[in-house]
């Protein structure tokens, strides 16, 4: 009945109208995911995650713009577990919420450090999932954090997935909510998701994220598509920001389509604390000689 039950879940987690057979491959990763959850669980309690934080560069100024705030979790046994092995797991048992709180307030507190030391313009942006984004209390939370930290909410970005477009007018009103204390909203990973003129017209966006795959691979198709991402939110009077620039290739073509910021590891990688403190002191003047 235990094996039948796992083969069960595994074919959930497929989709519909599909059916799974239990094996010793499916045990192995079933009891690696419960490990995982159990541990996850600890995790929390043991503040065993960190942040990392990835520059947003003008690309034609070469000043520094803004962090992306990125998740580690730093097991004392395991090792650094990378994201995409804990994050679903997270979504799935609800433990993506104290998890996202935790993110949001240690990011907010550390770019209020960073501001306090000279680099007043700098700028947070923190993932949210449909998880967070669905709980009740999201702006109740989010205005504690900013006033426990004392970060102005404009240095603040929340980047949400297309898939929030699923439940069109609650978003809307949840947007306008946050839009309304003056937080910035971006979507991520632009052009891989729910992508649908309708709602771009609809939703309050001040960043559209073109994601990092039409980047990496710049062949003459994603290059037509990324074009028309920059125009048309240029016309729309949204920002646009390349995730995945690693190589003068990619700048040189962001730079001809007027793209103004960029992120990826041409400029940085996602970087602790500690490292990025460095790297703020080191750019703190930009190409055109203007402070951070």
């Amino acid at each position: 009945m235990k094996h039948a039950d796992a083969a069960m879940y595994l074919a959930k987690e497929q989709g519909k109208n599909n059916y799974q057979f239990f094996s010793e491959e499916l045990h192995q990763i079933l009891a690696k995911k419960l490990q995982l959850e159990r541990e996850l669980r600890k995790a929390l309690d043991e503040k065993q995650f960190t942040l990392h934080y990835q520059p947003k560069i003008h690309l034609q100024t070469g000043q520094i713009i803004g962090m992306e705030a990125l998740i580690r979790w730093e097991h004392p046994d395991l090792g650094l577990i990378p994201p995409i092995q804990f994050i679903p797991i997270a979504e799935e048992t609800g433990l993506i919420v104290p998890l996202g709180e935790w993110v949001m307030r240690t990011a907010c507190q550390q770019i209020k450090v960073w501001q306090e030391t000279g680099f007043t313009q700098l700028a947070v942006a923190v993932n949210i999932s449909l998880r967070q984004f669905m709980q009740n209390n999201l702006i109740e939370m989010i205005t504690s954090i900013l006033e426990e930290t004392g970060l102005s909410p404009q240095y603040l970005e929340l980047e949400i997935t297309e898939s929030m477009a699923l439940n069109v007018d609650y978003t809307i009103r949840i947007l306008n909510r946050l839009k309304g204390l003056g937080i910035s909203i971006s979507i991520d990973d632009f052009g891989t998701g729910y992508s649908s003129l309708s709602y771009l017209s609809q939703f309050p966006i001040d960043r559209l994220k073109i994601d990092q795959s039409f980047v990496r691979n710049l062949n003459p198709r994603n290059q037509a598509i990324i074009k028309t991402i920059i125009d048309m939110a240029h016309n729309m009077k949204i920002a646009v920001i390349a995730e995945g620039v690693e190589t003068q290739e990619h700048v040189d073509f962001l730079k001809e389509q007027m793209c103004n910021e960029v992120q990826g590891y041409f400029y940085s990688k996602p970087l602790p604390t500690k490292e990025i403190d460095s790297f703020l002191q080191v750019n703190r003047y930009g190409e055109s000689g203007s402070m951070v």
